[in-house]
């Protein structure tokens, strides 16, 4: 798993590559929220992502609830792949996810 970041005023937006799983999913989950500090809005782009595990959704489940806690703030997921986009529709994700 690779993880790059770019912050714009009060937006970060992290791209994640390779696999979000049980033993990528700790480290993503506190590089991230790491860096959430000021942030409002939180774009994941998962162009790169090539597999997500239950662990991996947990972990993108805990950052929609930390920023829908924000004022004015939330989660945008972009650019999913087939294969990722169908765990998220089987899992009903994409119900509650702002998925663009």
């Amino acid at each position: 798993m690779e993880i790059k970041e770019q912050r714009d005023g009060d937006s970060l937006t992290i791209w994640i590559s390779g696999r979000l799983d049980t033993n990528t999913a700790p480290e993503a989950e506190t590089r991230i929220n790491n860096a959430l500090e000021g942030i409002k809005h939180l774009m994941l782009d998962l162009a790169d992502l090539e597999y997500v595990s239950s662990a991996g959704l947990r972990t993108i489940l805990c950052l929609h609830k930390t920023m829908e806690k924000r004022e004015k703030g939330g989660l945008k997921i972009a650019h999913l792949k087939d294969e990722v986009k169908e765990i998220f529709e089987i899992t009903g994700f994409t119900v509650f996810l702002n998925i663009v």
